[in-house]
């Protein structure tokens, strides 16, 4: 039985601010599919990862509220969000995670920094679907109409279907207008690194400081099956992730471990 739209209960959030334009197109697209709570920091919250906040309180105010939305600020992590949520704000777990969409692209390694994919694979661990939007562009003009068509068919999609699992969604949008988009393609992440630098400068008072900087090397640029290869080609990506960092194909590797004997010293 389809649930019905009044029913449903969205948590939307991302790692860019309450104040980016990315949330903002998010969260007017997922009214049209249920209730929609909008929980984010005041500030940006970039490479934050699955950070948690535990020394700090943590705070929510409630921002803004009608019949069939609330927007909540906080000084939290987009995990801290997601985990402030589900366990006191909300009257019951949301039926659907988004975060994003964020400013740049979270394909690749990134997503291992990702705060915006934080927030989804933590809505995994809960067992709650859950989907990551970026936007292929650190533009501050980036247009982010071209995202509201793939967001609202994955969306519905992963509403029809539910997801299996363990299992949450990486997407990333090529930073095209809308009628120059190819299509989706389903694929892995690619493989590569960041390789990273460091600006150095001196502040008025004298002292050094460093500022991050770098660039990123696909070690794979023509492997057709890869979310880089998709982006830089007009694709949507769309990559399956799991919560589960087992390395399954190399547990025989490691089996000797289980025999060893500790050695008694002395």
């Amino acid at each position: 039985m389809v649930q019905q739209v009044a029913e449903r209960l969205i948590l939307a959030t991302n790692d860019d601010g309450i104040d980016s334009q990315g949330l903002k197109v998010l969260f007017e697209t997922m009214k049209e599919f249920g209730k929609v709570v909008v929980i984010s920091s005041k500030e940006g919250m970039s490479g934050k990862s699955m950070a948690i906040t535990v020394v700090n309180p943590l705070r929510a105010h409630l921002a803004e509220e009608t019949d069939d939305y609330k927007v909540y600020v906080t000084n939290g992590t987009p995990t801290d969000c997601v985990k402030l949520s589900i366990n006191s704000l909300l009257d019951k777990k949301p039926d659907l995670i988004v975060s994003g969409i964020n400013q740049g692209a979270n394909s690749s390694v990134s997503v291992l920094y990702s705060g915006t994919m934080g927030a989804v694979i933590e809505g995994c661990l809960y067992g709650i679907p859950s989907i990551g939007f970026s936007l292929d562009s650190y533009s501050s003009k980036a247009d982010y109409s071209v995202c509201i068509e793939p967001v609202r068919t994955i969306v519905r999609h992963v509403l029809n279907n539910s997801l299996p699992k363990g299992v949450c969604l990486n997407v990333n949008i090529p930073a095209l207008k809308a009628g120059e988009l190819k299509g989706m393609k389903v694929c892995r992440q690619s493989t590569g690194n960041w390789k990273e630098e460091f600006i150095k400068k001196t502040d008025p008072i004298g002292k050094d400081y460093y500022w991050l900087t770098g660039k990123y090397n696909n070690h794979e640029p023509n492997a057709e099956d890869t979310d880089e290869w998709a982006l830089a080609h007009g694709y949507v990506s769309i990559v399956p992730q799991t919560v589960d960092m087992t390395a399954f194909s190399h547990l025989d590797k490691f089996k000797e471990l289980e025999s060893y004997e500790e050695r008694k010293i002395g």
